[in-house]
């Protein structure tokens, strides 16, 4: 699937996505479930996150955390109040360490917890979408706060991209457990 460039097309693809990211879920064994995740021996998987996330709860906080990012930057500029995406004393330079920070801070979160507030942050994270239009989504520009880009990459980005990520990693996941 390409990536949305339109509010309909954007919509379907998160709702697409994390259908298929759920589905995926469900189907994961106890064994799955209980293992760690261990993704030493893929010497493919050098970004950070191979490391960082240890289980499933890992990945569903990772995505609850920036749809907050998402709802929280939105919801301020909107009132007026000057904020940046990523918020201090992060960038996007330093964002990794931010992931860091919301990994440690979700160490006593339970997977059911996390399952809970996924799905209220992706339902937040829709119902903003679908209130927005297709010109304030996929404008360059339509709002001064993005910086010139359009509102709905990031939308894209915190959705159907976040959530094809979630699977892929479930996915390597579920071929490590294979092979023990």
């Amino acid at each position: 699937m390409s990536r949305p460039v339109t509010k309909s097309e954007l919509l379907n693809a998160a709702e697409k996505n994390y259908e298929e990211m759920n589905k995926l879920i469900s189907t994961l064994s106890e064994k799955e479930l209980e293992t760690s995740f261990d993704f030493t021996k893929m010497k493919s998987r050098k970004e950070a996150h191979w490391g960082r996330d240890k289980n499933l709860r890992d990945i569903l906080i990772h995505l609850y955390e920036w749809h907050q990012l998402l709802l929280n930057w939105v919801s301020s500029n909107e009132k007026g109040e000057e904020a940046p995406y990523i918020p201090a004393p992060y960038n996007w330079r330093t964002y990794g360490e931010m992931n860091v920070a919301f990994w440690k801070k979700h160490q006593d979160t339970t997977l059911e917890e996390a399952k809970q507030m996924l799905e209220k942050s992706h339902r937040e994270v829709m119902a903003l979408a679908e209130r927005l239009t297709n010109e304030e989504l996929f404008t360059k520009g339509a709002f001064k706060w993005t910086g010139g880009n359009m509102l709905g990459s990031y939308f894209v980005s915190d959705t159907s991209s976040h959530y094809n990520w979630a699977m892929k990693k479930l996915k390597a996941h579920r071929k490590s457990c294979a092979k023990q």
